[in-house]
């Protein structure tokens, strides 16, 4: 081999040209696309671009305006996004409206903060004073949000977002309200309901998160005081983990599926609270572990007992001093099927103004109860966490003192046991235990009078009821993972009456007024059409103004007669009633849901914590006043951990703001990780994964460079698709498959697959395989040549699929190749609708035959990357393999293509006779092993391919003579 060079033939290659950067400078340059969308106003031209057509609604779920967006924002904002732009881009209205929640505690809560950095007191404070502060708080912070979510690239109508405070919001909201109020499916009773005393408020389930806590534990014993005479005087012993609940306490409860047993303690300490000689009734699984609390040394068992044969205890302050009779009640002992033997004593002290089980032993047992004395479910503690004056014993005593610590109530009922002799043993427990998920204090359940709206009343039939609505249209909803709709069905099913009320301030009032007389709730449509107006015009705060209850009621009601509720509606309802006031009302929103296919289509998008929350709610409140679901479909999502899989905390310091990371890197990197994750449980982020995601842009980045860069040779010039070679066929072939992929993967929301199915083919199909192959050709074959033509006539159509099926995910690096393909000053890439593809492209008999040439092309590939790794060979280019295969089919999958093309050798034999012993083989590709050898020839100075022929053109004696032609074609137009 010869070389022998007089000229510089670079310069000849059709080599790619393109300005589009190598470095992608998000961070700068994302929000000059920002601008030039908002110049372009493409959310208005998206909405008349898709006016009359079927609409596809991602109703939006609104965050609170208390803060800076976090990553999870980002991954519930993100999401959404690749819904609306991927829906609107197969040919639906794809409406985004953001919205935000603006009532209740977070905010309330933060004002209240900023009160007692002052030493200023709430309540001396004027209630619209204080409502007007509430209402500025949260529109600084939406005006915050709103620019932290359009930076993440979300399209929607930012400018008019829908607003739980706006005027017309908070009188659609109070209307929902009256709704219910006039259907007769609200009601005010009294019962337990998570209590907040930090924050003096109810708190709906939502609210609440679990965190391990330490509480006391007691054993207590109860005389039995009448029942089966071999009883009576032998006490029955309780176990809590809530020692303040024992002056609540009105019953005893047991399990009929329980043995118990009456035990009698025969050695003890001397100064042991449970004496040699007592007495005790006890489940029998439990009495050692009972009896090792007790510090009790030995026992024995005396004879079973039935607890049913016990009618009476006697509460363990009856008779004390200074009780004045307080406790003089009888304690009845009833079967319950709540109780186990789990832990404590297989008997459950049952205070029914503090805990839910408790409250519905009253409830079936109401007649037993009033027997014992008890007629109402008592109230023992105030909203402070006191008890109540009227408790004796424990006035003034607190359960939680001001920030959320143990107060003094658990010691003082413990020191008042054991001094009137009814503790047998005490401790302390770690478990789970419910708190505020903002102040993070404990909660406690406390018995309240609140609003409430029946979950079984009969509606309109006798099987109508908001329950039964509610599961009906759950069966009739798709959720998103699957598993979602046995969630929020199991949580319908067993669920109590929706509370609705809240004893704070800021918020939409349940505008309703109560007869003092009767109790009943005023039913008058004026009254309620002069309270809609009014907070149209004004806002909720006309329901605190001075002169209110006069104003509603007007002259047709003594006012005197008339209470005008001042609780505020649970923030959930507020959100519950989205579908109204913004859906409903607007006429770019408002839906015909009848699912896909043509009809519009609503989808509720959030974290698995709103099936208790929005999901919720909103089900509820849509069954309660239309009879439907607002949704068609319910999308989830898990939470967002750290790259370990750890909660985000700042004080392990591993959180990730996707402020710091748009700031770095760019709001398309973190768009990439969402639209790559298995959304669907918790995912995870953190330095080494994002690291992970920008390595991940930079291939698709640079595949989409070299298609662009080759494009610039384009002149549009179309092949019949029989015209070209079996390669290009191939890859038309595969944006047939993928079409169908992608737009699969979009309507079931598997955004993941996307990703994968296009990151794939850009990364192993093109990159490393057929760019890889048709880099020959692109750079070096005459302008006349078929192949070159074709090859870029699909790079093309490759360009514009692939180009616009990742819009949705990455919108910012789609929109700069856009325009630099087709002009800064072309239509957006997000006008343009995914490609309709031919039917003509799909060939799946190529397909197959291509899967075995790429099978044989891999034991080609194999066995050069030892050449150049034993340095035998330089480059491909340098190798002349000589190809034994053996297998028919893949021998016959080769006719008519050119194997030594197909592999990026100069030169290539192929041999029917069976592979020598040292051949190069893969154990996966029987039939086919490859012996390597060098080109023989002189090396092409143009495209650097070795063979005989160069030397042979008289004009172009260092060129092969696809070269020579090409230079022949070049200079003529020259």
């Amino acid at each position: 081999m010869t070389e022998t060079v007089s000229r510089d033939y670079s310069e000849t290659l059709n080599l790619p040209k393109t300005d589009f950067p190598m470095r992608a400078g998000l961070p700068k340059n994302e929000p000059n696309i920002l601008k030039r969308w908002e110049d372009q106003d493409l959310y208005r031209v998206m909405r008349q671009q898709s006016a009359g057509k079927p609409k596809f609604l991602l109703h939006d779920g609104p965050p609170y305006a208390n803060g800076n967006i976090h990553i999870g924002h980002s991954l519930n904002k993100v999401l959404k996004d690749i819904v609306t732009r991927s829906m609107q881009m197969q040919g639906y209205d794809s409406n985004y409206v953001p919205g935000w929640d603006c009532h209740g505690l977070p905010i309330e809560w933060k004002i209240e903060e900023q009160y007692r950095k002052k030493g200023k007191n709430k309540d001396a404070v004027p209630i619209n004073e204080f409502r007007k502060e509430c209402r500025d708080f949260a529109a600084k912070w939406i005006d915050v949000q709103r620019e932290e979510f359009k930076r993440l690239g979300i399209e929607g109508d930012w400018d008019n977002p829908y607003l739980t405070m706006n005027f017309d919001s908070e009188a659609v909201i109070a209307e929902e309200l009256m709704k219910f109020a006039m259907s007769g499916q609200l009601y005010r009773g009294s019962k337990p309901v998570m209590w907040s005393i930090v924050e003096k408020t109810a708190l709906a389930e939502a609210e609440v998160e679990y965190q391990d806590h330490e509480s006391h534990t007691i054993w207590v014993r109860f005389p039995v005081l009448t029942g089966d005479d071999a009883l009576v005087g032998k006490s029955v012993v309780i176990w809590t983990t809530t020692p303040w609940t024992i002056p609540a306490n009105r019953a005893i409860s047991f399990s009929k599926a329980i043995e118990y047993g009456l035990y009698k303690v025969t050695e003890a300490a001397e100064d042991n609270w449970a004496k040699v000689g007592d007495e005790l009734i006890i489940a029998d699984k439990l009495a050692e572990d009972v009896f090792k609390s007790a510090r009790v040394a030995a026992f024995e068992r005396v004879s079973d007992v039935d607890p049913s044969k016990i009618e009476y205890c006697g509460h363990p302050f009856r008779g004390v001093d200074g009780t004045d009779g307080y406790f003089d009640f009888f304690v009845p002992v009833l079967a319950g099927d709540h109780v186990t033997d789990d832990a404590g004593t297989g008997f459950v002290h049952t205070a029914p103004g503090h805990g839910a089980d408790d409250f519905q032993m009253f409830l079936d047992n109401r007649e037993a109860f009033a027997k014992a004395g008890t007629e109402q479910v008592p109230l023992t503690v105030q909203e402070d966490g006191s008890y109540y004056p009227h408790v004796p014993l424990f006035q003034g005593e607190y359960i939680l003192n001001r920030k959320g610590g143990e107060g003094s109530t658990n010691k003082a009922v413990i020191a008042k046991l054991t001094e009137v002799g009814a503790l047998i043993a005490r401790g302390k427990v770690k478990h789970s235990y419910p708190h505020s998920w903002r102040s993070k204090a404990p909660l406690i359940f406390r018995n309240t009078p609140q609003w409430f709206v029946y979950m079984d009343k009969k509606l309109e039939s006798e099987t109508d009821t908001l329950r039964g609505r509610a599961l009906k249209a759950i069966s009739e909803t798709r959720f998103v993972p699957a598993s979602g709709q046995n969630r929020i069905h199991n949580m319908i099913e067993t669920r109590p009456d929706w509370v609705l009320s809240r004893q704070r301030a800021w918020g939409v009032p349940i505008s309703i007024f109560v007869n003092k007389a009767t109790g009943d709730v005023l039913k008058d449509e004026a009254v309620n059409a002069r309270i809609s107006a009014a907070f149209r015009a004004e806002g909720a705060d006309a329901w605190f103004a001075e002169g209110a209850k006069e104003r509603f009621l007007g002259n047709d009601y003594n006012a005197e007669e008339f209470e005008k509720v001042d609780d505020i509606l649970d923030v959930w309802f507020d959100s519950g009633s989205t579908h109204a006031f913004c859906m409903e009302r607007r006429e770019d929103l408002n839906p015909n849901r009848k699912g896909l296919g043509g009809e519009d289509y609503v989808l509720y998008l959030e974290g698995t914590d709103q099936h208790r929350g929005w999901f919720h709610s909103s089900l509820l409140e849509s069954c309660g006043t239309r009879g439907h679901a607002p949704y068609d479909a319910v999308l989830t999502h898990g939470f967002t951990m750290d790259e370990h899989g750890r909660k985000m905390s700042k004080s392990l310091g591993n959180t990730v703001a996707p402020q710091d990371v748009i700031k770095q890197y760019g709001a398309d990197i973190l768009r990439l990780w969402v639209g790559s994750v298995d959304y669907a449980e918790d995912q995870r982020i953190g330095p080494a994964i994002i690291k992970t995601n920008v390595d991940a842009y930079r291939k698709l980045r640079n595949t989409l460079r070299f298609m662009l860069g080759s494009l610039a040779h384009f002149e549009g010039e179309e092949i019949a698709v029989t015209d070209m070679p079996e390669l290009e066929q191939l890859m038309l072939h595969r944006l047939a498959e993928l079409d169908t992929v992608v737009r699969d993967a979009y309507h079931a929301f598997d955004f993941k697959r996307v990703f994968s199915v296009l990151f794939n083919f850009m990364t192993v199909e093109l990159s490393a395989f057929y760019f890889d192959v048709r880099k020959d050709t692109l750079y070096c074959d005459p302008i006349s040549s078929v192949k070159r033509k074709g090859s870029l006539h699909v790079i093309e159509q490759l360009f514009r699929h692939l180009v616009t099926w990742m819009a949705p995910i990455l919108p910012f690096t789609t929109e700069e190749c856009w325009g630099y393909r087709y002009g800064q000053d072309a239509q957006s890439v997000h006008l343009q609708q995914f490609p309709a593809v031919p039917a003509g492209w799909r060939n799946d008999e190529l397909a197959s035959k291509w899967v075995k040439v790429r099978k044989v092309r891999r034991v080609i590939t194999g066995a050069l990357e030892i050449e150049r790794r034993e340095k035998r060979i330089g480059s491909s280019l340098e190798a002349h393999p000589v190809v034994h295969i053996t297998d028919a089919e893949l021998l016959s999958s080769l006719e008519g293509l050119d194997l030594a093309e197909i592999s990026i050798t100069s030169q290539l034999t192929v041999s029917t006779e069976a592979a020598p012993a040292d051949a190069f083989t893969l154990e996966d590709v029987a039939g086919v092993g490859v012996v390597p050898g060098l080109a023989v020839g002189q090396k092409c100075a143009r495209s650097w391919k070795i063979l005989p022929e160069v030397g042979t053109d008289a004009d172009y004696p260092e060129l092969t003579l696809r070269d020579a032609q090409a230079m022949r074609e070049l200079e003529g137009a020259a």
